[in-house]
């Protein structure tokens, strides 16, 4: 509000003389560290060189591999970090194994009575992570086509097993019951899509080559044909009738009188990636050890035109410049007590399957780890913003973490917002198997935050060094720097409750 010229003149004094009365009364505010130029510097360094063309994109199994992990171990013990491995014949670089496939060709053909149909490519398809699968169905092969609707966990696995299903696509929902149903050990599973449209977009989602986990490999064979397919197929009657009995309360799965052939071939690769592990040696390594991870991949070619390269800027080169930059900081303030592990991960991208495969074989037990801190896709935010808390309520660190954010006087963002990437990072990994991983950034505040991002640069080519912003990263890492000193001290217990009530630790 604007004050007319004779009352601004007369309230000029009045004004004068608050502004030095509130002067003389507020409280200094807290210096700066003097650190957060050149941690700011750090940052854009390495960011700058882990989404360089140089690096590739840095997918797993590439020369852009090879680049990344010898730049991490490189500051790791620039920092004074030693390998975390625990294994002298894998100094650093944990294996990961790894299964790459890329759909090849597809056939799916019927045969009820004497009738023979081919479904030509543009109305059926079908994947599987093998050179080449062939499977048969049929009441004369000693294995069925059964009618599951829309059913899922609820089929008994004696129903199931060596049998092809046959499932009515729902979108949304087929994934996870594809899931359950694979688990109950079948043959195959064709999933019934509306139209030619469905089947393509289908094509498209799998045509990319895929990675999994050896250890996780399935012979898994998914197909996918449209309804107008399978009503040539049984008839439109028949056809129309099973759909029909999908809806019923008491629907029971139906064996389909025919024959299915199902073939699949895919190009296919096998190789060995790595976990980069470090440590900082603690003084009182019986006491525990705190984990801070992220994410050293990307996804390598990713984009169409004359630039095609994804350099993952800020997903994820910024959180593991953030890493570095805090594992440097650690081992300069140390020693402490705990051993810090310092891990980044291959394989996020493709479903966390270097944290997987950390998690299947740590170099530590997982029950030592008392907190673990995940730092994914960090520069985003700008200073000031609240802080996203992915992971909240579920594990003991909430007291420490919300004490400490009081103390700075900053606050937690939108909780719903947060959770619904819980499943999405490296640190669910470790929560499943009990270990307290949280993702404590800024950038995970709100829908406000991420969302330009997410809609611009995700996963595209323009995410590059230009468009990171490091205020709320920079906020963050000091906000971790406190924490994980407080977590390495052996008289600082985690206690037992996830809201903290039974909190003992002293602090430094």
């Amino acid at each position: 509000m604007r004050l007319p010229g004779r009352l601004l003149r007369l309230a000029a004094p009045l004004l004068g003389f608050a502004a030095l009365a509130a002067c003389a009364t507020a409280p200094a505010p807290p210096p700066a560290d003097p650190g957060i130029a050149e941690i700011r510097a750090n940052l854009a360094r390495d960011i700058a060189i882990l989404a360089s063309d140089e690096f590739g994109g840095r997918k797993p199994g590439t020369p852009g591999e090879e680049r990344t992990t010898a730049f991490i171990i490189e500051r790791l013990e620039a920092a004074g970090l030693v390998s975390g491995t625990n294994d002298p014949g894998s100094a650093w670089r944990a294996p990961v194994e790894l299964v790459a496939t890329t759909p090849q060709a597809s056939g799916l053909s019927f045969e009820v009575g004497s009738r023979g149909f081919l479904i030509p490519d543009e109305e059926g398809v079908a994947f599987t992570s093998r050179r080449r699968v062939l499977v048969q169905a049929g009441s004369d092969l000693g294995s069925e086509l059964v009618f599951v609707g829309r059913k899922g966990e609820s089929i008994p696995a004696e129903t199931a097993a060596g049998q092809i299903l046959v499932m009515l696509g729902e979108p949304g929902a087929s994934p996870e019951r594809r899931a359950a149903l694979f688990a109950r050990n079948p043959v195959a599973i064709v999933t019934v899509v509306e139209d030619e449209a469905a089947i393509a977009a289908t094509r498209a989602a799998f045509a990319r080559e895929s990675i999994l986990l050896a250890s996780e490999e399935q012979v898994r064979l998914a197909a996918f044909v449209t309804r107008g397919a399978m009503a040539r197929v049984l008839g439109d009657e028949a056809w129309q009738a099973l759909e029909a009995s999908a809806a019923a309360e008491d629907f029971a799965p139906v064996t389909i009188p025919a024959r299915m052939t199902i073939e699949a071939t895919s190009r296919r690769r096998e190789f060995t990636s790595s976990n980069v592990i470090g440590l900082l040696p603690g003084a009182r390594p019986e006491a525990g050890a705190v984990l801070l991870m992220g994410h050293w991949d990307h996804l390598g070619e990713c984009g169409e035109g004359p630039d095609p390269l994804c350099n993952g800027a800020v997903d994820n080169a910024s959180g593991i410049a953030s890493l570095l930059e805090l594992a440097r900081r650690l081992a300069a303030s140390g020693p402490h007590d705990r051993d810090i592990y310092v891990l980044a991960t291959s394989a996020e991208e493709q479903g966390l399957l270097g944290a997987k495969a950390f998690a299947e074989s740590p170099p530590i037990p997982l029950s030592s780890i008392v907190a673990a801190f995940n730092f994914d896709t960090v520069a985003v935010a700008p200073a000031g913003t609240p802080l996203g808390f992915v992971g909240q309520g579920r594990t003991p660190l909430d007291r420490l973490v919300l004490d400490l954010l009081a103390e700075r006087g900053r606050t937690v963002g939108d909780p719903d917002f947060a959770e619904s990437f819980l499943r999405r990072q490296d640190g669910w990994a470790l929560l499943e198997k009990g270990v307290p991983a949280v993702l404590l950034s800024s950038a995970f505040a709100s829908r406000e935050v991420l969302g330009p991002y997410l809609s611009s640069d995700y996963h595209r080519p323009s995410d590059e060094p230009g468009g990171i912003e490091l205020g709320g990263a920079i906020e963050d890492l000091l906000l971790h720097e406190e924490l994980v000193r407080r977590l390495a001290d052996a008289d600082t217990h985690v206690p037992v409750g996830t809201d903290g009530s039974e909190w003992a630790g002293r602090r430094r």
